[in-house]
Formats: C-alpha cells, structure tokens, sequence
C-alpha cells in the first residue's frame, strides 16, 4: 500500500524549485553587475577594446547544428506519428538551419566575388 506523504515532504518538495531559481538568478545578476563594472572600468581606463564577432562562422555552426537537429526530429516524428502537425517540430529547425546554410554561401561567395 503507498503511504501518504507528509506535509514537510511536500513542502521541501515546493520549495527546492523556488530555491534554484533565486539562488540562479542571484549568480546571474552579479554575473551581469560585475562584467557591466569591468567594461566600465576599461572604457575609463581606455583599455577597452570592442570584441569580433565572426557572422559566417556563426551561420555556418549555427546552421550545421539546426540541420542536423531538424533531419533527425523530422526522421524520428514522421516515423513515429507520419506526417501531422507534430513534424513541425523538425521541420522548423530544419529549414532555419537551411536557411542560415544558404545566408553563409551567398555571403561567402559575395566576398570572393
């Protein structure tokens, strides 16, 4: 027979998500307080120089990786249910990933060109 649990359990029970979260979004504070008080301190200092950010090898990884994603969700969705709203699923990382595909070989051979 299953015995019925008590109330403290169901509380630490409520409890420990609420704990995670607070004690998550603390670090992630700082986190931010902190990073935003470094780049401060480097513009004054004039040390601060700003970072590269690399879109083709962006789109490229992120490309690869929504493709990837999308082939098999789509695989394993259509041969577990057909084909129904539930492919959609698959087929939306599929075709953001063949999208950011294309951006990169347009922007890659617009360079070269």
């Amino acid at each position: 027979m299953e015995q019925p649990s008590s109330t403290a359990a169901q509380v630490i029970i409520a409890v420990i998500p609420i704990v995670g979260i607070v004690i998550g979004s603390t670090v992630v504070f700082f986190y931010l307080l902190w990073s935003h008080r470094r780049k401060m301190l480097l513009i004054k200092t004039g040390n601060y120089t700003r970072p590269e950010f690399d879109l083709l090898s962006f789109s490229l990884l992120a490309g690869l990786l929504l493709t990837c994603v999308g082939i098999s969700l789509t695989v394993l969705l259509v041969a577990a249910r057909g084909f129904d709203y539930a492919s959609l699923g698959g087929v939306i990382p599929l075709s953001c990933g063949i999208g950011l595909l294309i951006f990169y070989g347009m922007k890659r051979h617009s360079r070269t060109a």
